[in-house]
């Protein structure tokens, strides 16, 4: 199956890649926002009443043949040979042409009039969306002009990595942006039903100023920032199991390292450490104790012993030397594909990809992900995050008529994988854009490469589904079956659906502490120092942070 965004990674972590926004600052760490009245240097707290959502109902049109545990996203084996019809009517009535602003990160496609997708799609949502494209390396200075001069489009895709760099943005959202309680509050979703399949902890984000303001677009396929690949194929030649335990990771590391063939165990794994350690994830590395208090990673035992194995596989020169030497990271994917790391860290959307990729190369390559444990005893922790990867929002004042158009648009849009709608969204016109494979699936050509952005798709929210490729046919089974265990590991988040904005000093600080860290890590400071930048950092805005998270526990009866 040819995918027209097969260069383009659609996970959270690889739109952040792409923008270099380090993954730590968002998908391990929740979405911050810009939410006060008044932007301000001590943070500030965007929250809503749960009564605002609607009404879930989930949407069953296509079997899954692997189905996730939510919030994992089912898994399908290979391409429906039978597509369903999802809506029965057009949803445009007015034929008017409707606005649209999407980033994308590559060649801008050809505009309305010259473009055979736009003409496919747009015929059968009765509405022609007139897509304006712009560089997702840039975006947010283009949000921002935008919205300075207070002139949006009818929809707008907010990436929610740019919002929180827009001074008062949840005050922009109440000015500029329709209310749409009214239309999707409670039972009234039902009108939109992909829409209201969207799972309730994606709407939470949703709510600006007390009013239920944007469409959420879920993550796709796992929330979990990261997982700890291995190569199977080279594991199993050397008759090597996969570890169950912090021991025999260190055993099986020592064992796969081979300076002398420039093979190297790993890369820089210390965040999949702290996780085996139950070091915390939430916003970022915050949790509540038992007496109601908050502490941070840093102040744990958890991380001191996740600090204390990790120095000492760097100390027993385990990782790979480029790693060592980089300031913060190395070309890992290529180590990995080469054989000269085993181990990997790396977000989950990195797997599928590569492993098509070098299975050409190498027939035997096989990349699998450590099944998670516990390195103290007890259920293991799993770091996630459920908030969305982007908003939509629908220009205020266009009327009652035209905002239900637009939301029956935004809900044919919205149909799931399996259905005739999703198919054109995706892949645009058969015959035109695409032939079929052996295996039914579309298969796009020069054209879909020239006209699709994935437009449509970042317009509006949808709940993601893992499938299948000829070249990868292990890949679905493998990936739910490992994500779901994980999600009977979640760790839990006190702050979830609130939209938090941290106080400047200690947002500013976050990678200068993560630099000192890296500095023990690497042996130039003894972890004895542990202590003294603890107490540095509590100066440094710590302790503020710990009072302002504290607030926005307190302030929503937490």
């Amino acid at each position: 199956m040819h995918n027209p965004l097969s260069t383009v990674s659609t996970d959270r972590r690889g739109f952040l890649n792409l923008v270099k926004v380090g993954v730590v600052a968002t998908a391990g760490a929740g979405i911050l926002a810009g939410c006060s009245e008044k932007k301000s240097n001590q943070g500030s707290v965007e929250t809503g009443d749960d009564a605002l959502l609607p009404t879930y109902k989930k949407v069953e049109l296509v079997k899954a043949d692997v189905p996730g545990v939510p919030p994992i996203a089912d898994g399908f084996n290979k391409y429906p040979s039978n597509l369903v019809q999802a809506v029965s009517e057009v949803p445009g009535k007015s034929g008017t042409k409707a606005t649209a602003m999407v980033p994308f990160w590559g060649p801008t496609p050809p505009g309305l009039g010259s473009n055979q997708y736009y003409d496919a799609v747009n015929a059968a949502l009765g509405v022609p969306l007139d897509f304006s494209v712009q560089d997702g390396t840039i975006y947010g200075q283009k949000l921002s002009a935008m919205l300075g001069a207070r002139d949006v489009p009818d929809l707008l895709c907010v990436p929610s990595w740019e919002y929180p760099k827009i001074p008062n943005f949840a005050d922009q959202v109440n000015a500029l942006f329709e209310d749409l309680t009214p239309y999707l509050q409670g039972a009234n979703a039902s009108k939109y039903p992909f829409l209201a399949g969207l799972a309730s902890d994606q709407w939470k984000y949703a709510i600006w100023k007390g009013k239920l303001a944007s469409v959420p677009w879920p993550t796709d396929q796992t929330p979990y920032p990261l997982a700890l690949f291995y190569r199977k194929d080279l594991l199993d030649a050397a008759g090597l199991a996969a570890p169950t335990s912090i021991e025999a990771l260190h055993d099986v590391l020592k064992k796969v390292n081979d300076p002398a063939k420039g093979v190297y165990a790993a890369n820089e794994i210390f965040s999949m450490v702290q996780m085996y350690f139950k070091v915390p994830g939430s916003q970022g590395g915050w949790r509540k104790k038992s007496d109601g208090g908050l502490e941070f990673k840093y102040e744990t035992a958890e991380y001191k012993a996740a600090l204390e194995f990790m120095t000492q596989l760097f100390a027993e020169k385990l990782i790979h030397p480029d790693v060592v030497a980089a300031a913060k990271t190395a070309d890992a994917k290529s180590l990995f594909s080469g054989g000269k790391i085993i181990f990997m860290q790396d977000g989950p959307g990195a797997w599928q990809g590569m492993q098509k990729d070098q299975s050409k190369v190498t027939p035997a390559f096989n990349m699998q992900p450590v099944a998670n444990f516990s390195a103290s005893g007890g259920d293991p922790l799993q770091w996630n995050s459920l908030a969305p990867i982007f908003h939509t929002f629908i220009k205020k004042g266009l009327g009652k008529d035209r905002i239900e158009e637009l939301l029956r648009v935004l809900n044919w849009l919205a149909a799931p994988f399996g259905t005739k709608e999703w198919e054109l969204r995706q892949y645009g016109k058969e015959g035109v854009h695409f032939t079929r494979g052996a295996d039914g699936a579309p298969v796009g050509n020069a054209l879909a490469q020239k006209e699709i952005a994935f437009q449509y798709g970042f317009i509006v929210g949808r709940n993601p589904a893992v499938v299948g490729d000829p070249a990868t046919p292990n890949y679905v089974n493998d990936l739910i079956n490992w994500a779901n265990v994980g999600a009977k590991q979640l760790e839990t988040d006190p702050w979830v659906g609130l939209k938090l904005e941290e106080p400047a000093t200690y947002a500013k600080n976050k990678e200068v502490y993560e630099d000192k860290f890296r500095d023990v890590l690497r042996g130039r400071r003894p972890v004895a120092d542990l202590d003294a930048i603890v107490t540095e950092w509590k100066k440094d805005g710590g302790e503020e942070a710990r009072t302002f998270f504290a607030k926005a526990l307190s302030d929503n009866g937490r």
